[in-house]
């Protein structure tokens, strides 16, 4: 496939992905092969089991993760993405750090909206070794969770959150300290947006109209009242109280519109810095934003296990 060169330079998927290598140790994957019109292996992705058959294949072949499965219709994460969003927290952290990335159990990520496949727990402590912690909404989603940290012998902490209207709320205990939170939001503000936005990206595809959910997904991993911006404006609300628990806190956008919104309410909740950091892979662009009440002076001695005065 064509070099995907727009990826993190850490990210092992820059290449794109190498079907001989992913079918020598995932057999199964074969049957899922397609040639594309240029004679390429690739796979098809409106395919719901060819992309969870790839997934599995990924996470076994470069992430050590002998065991993978989602339930049926539950969000299966295109991996290249969701593991770059996890270099660029590492370069974040290491920016705190005399620009050394930090590793290790002793840095830990709470992962908001964890989801059934686990990815970024999966992704980021084989890379760096941090100590995760998985939150979500869904009973049946952290079982599934529960149930890949089990078969692949993982030390990961999972907690249900049992209110919806709160994200750090509940999750964060008073003895808790997070070196990085993040968060992949519900993006749409309805079910009907939700749907809409998937025609739309299969019409983009040249796939025509199509019903199904672009790589699946539940109502609470789709869409909230109020959308991505409604979500994020509750989570740097709730993170003011938090304040002196995490260094830095942060979140997917996937609108470009909502960062000035963002930006705003960022600045009434006095935060000491934030930053926007942009992300490609091929010709999607997508972007995190992050923020942190801890004065830059303070900033490696968090990283270090000393809390700021």
């Amino acid at each position: 496939m064509a070099n995907k060169t727009k990826l993190h330079p850490r990210n092992r998927h820059r290449d794109g992905y190498d079907f001989a290598r992913l079918v020598a140790d995932s057999p199964e994957l074969e049957a899922f092969t397609v040639s594309n019109p240029v004679g390429q292996t690739t796979i098809d992705f409106q395919d719901a089991g060819a992309v969870r058959m790839l997934n599995r294949a990924l996470l076994k072949t470069y992430y050590s993760t002998n065991y993978w499965d989602i339930p049926a219709n539950y969000l299966c994460p295109p991996i290249p993405g969701r593991v770059d969003y996890i270099h660029y927290l590492a370069d974040l952290l290491a920016s705190s750090n005399n620009q050394e990335i930090p590793r290790g159990p002793n840095i830990k990520a709470l992962d908001i909206g964890t989801g059934a496949s686990l990815v970024y727990p999966l992704t980021g402590q084989s890379e760096y070794g941090w100590h995760f912690t998985g939150v979500d909404i869904d009973p049946a989603a952290l079982k599934s969770a529960q149930q890949i940290c089990q078969s692949n012998k993982l030390n990961v902490t999972l907690r249900q959150q049992k209110n919806r209207e709160d994200i750090f709320r509940g999750v964060i205990k008073p003895d808790d300290v997070f070196h990085v939170t993040l968060c992949n939001p519900p993006f749409h503000a309805s079910i009907e947006k939700a749907t809409r936005g998937t025609q739309r990206k299969w019409s983009n595809l040249g796939k025509g109209q199509s019903k199904k959910l672009n790589f699946g997904g539940q109502n609470a991993e789709l869409w909230c009242p109020g959308g991505e911006i409604k979500f994020i404006a509750r989570m740097v609300e709730q993170s003011m109280e938090f304040a002196d628990q995490c260094l830095w806190f942060s979140s997917l956008v996937s609108k470009k519109d909502n960062l000035q919104p963002l930006h705003r309410i960022l600045g009434k909740a006095k935060v000491a810095d934030f930053k926007v950091v942009e992300m490609a892979q091929g010709q999607k662009t997508s972007r995190f934003i992050a923020w942190t009440y801890i004065k830059k002076s303070q900033r490696s001695l968090f990283l270090k296990g000393s809390k700021p005065r």
